[in-house]
């Protein structure tokens, strides 16, 4: 006959601990998606770049001639203010976690800082996607618009076009990310990442010996092919050492300091 021993007087019942699940990359992602629309910054951010869209499409349809009136002038002129926009969104992604003193809450929430990152990386890539959709459809609005007020408004636009612009914003926006992850701080990421560029773009100028540098490193000039339909290979392999350059080594440098950086 087995007998039950009754705990004793006081004693704890063991627990049984469930494993906690560290939350999946697409929920990390979805949560920095949030963050771009909930802090104000971002979301005034996202604002101005649809009202700097629709605001150079309607300037076109009020001052362009009637034969620029077409898909690929609002398209191609709406691109390069966004463009120059985006980075600034991926730098404030990046360095909100610093700038707002939630890092010490993240970081302890999800350790591994990688994951982190990387959510924060596609978030902005998702970000200037959506950008290059309103882009298009605001572009395609102003065509209809011009076609029925006596403009072009012919649709004419090859999808090379639309791949090398998308290349464009996603560029541009992880440019700005990787500034913020090497330098943590919004006003000197954003002051870094206009300021460099220019920099060189101007001493490249002045300096006879770097002329020849510029069209591989001036990351301006390499990106400027990308606005129209054809590229040459030459014009590609500039462009990847131009953006090895200016945001491939400085994400390296930026995820390294981050993942070393004391949180306080």
């Amino acid at each position: 006959m087995t007998t039950t021993t009754a705990p004793a007087a006081g004693a704890v019942a063991p627990r049984h601990h469930t494993p906690v699940r560290r939350p999946s990359l697409l929920r990390l992602t979805g949560v920095e998606v949030r963050k771009l629309v909930d802090t104000r910054a971002g979301r005034w951010l996202l604002i101005t770049i649809g009202l700097v869209v629709v605001a150079i499409v309607t300037l076109l349809l009020i001052y362009a001639e009637d034969a620029e009136q077409t898909f690929f002038t609002f398209f191609v002129t709406s691109l390069l203010p966004v463009s120059v926009l985006l980075p600034v969104l991926g730098i404030l992604s990046i360095t909100s976690e610093w700038s707002q003193r939630t890092a010490l809450t993240t970081y302890a929430l999800v350790p591994r800082r990688e994951r982190v990152v990387a959510a924060k990386l596609i978030a902005v890539v998702l970000a200037a996607l959506a950008s290059l959709l309103v882009t298009l459809a605001v572009a395609a609005v102003g065509t209809l618009v011009a076609s029925a007020t006596g403009g072009a408004g012919t649709w004419e636009v090859g999808g090379a076009l639309i791949l090398h612009a998308t290349i464009v914003q996603v560029a541009s926006v992880l440019m700005g990310a990787a500034f913020g992850l090497m330098l943590l701080n919004p006003p000197v990421a954003i002051v870094g990442y206009l300021l460099l560029p220019t920099l060189w773009t101007v001493l490249s100028q002045v300096v006879r010996p770097l002329r020849g540098l510029a069209g591989w490193l001036d990351p301006n000039q390499t990106m400027e092919p990308l606005f129209t339909s054809h590229v040459t290979g030459e014009q590609w392999g500039r462009l990847a050492v131009s953006l090895l350059v200016w945001m491939v080594l400085p994400l390296a440098a930026g995820l390294f300091r981050t993942l070393r950086r004391e949180v306080s």
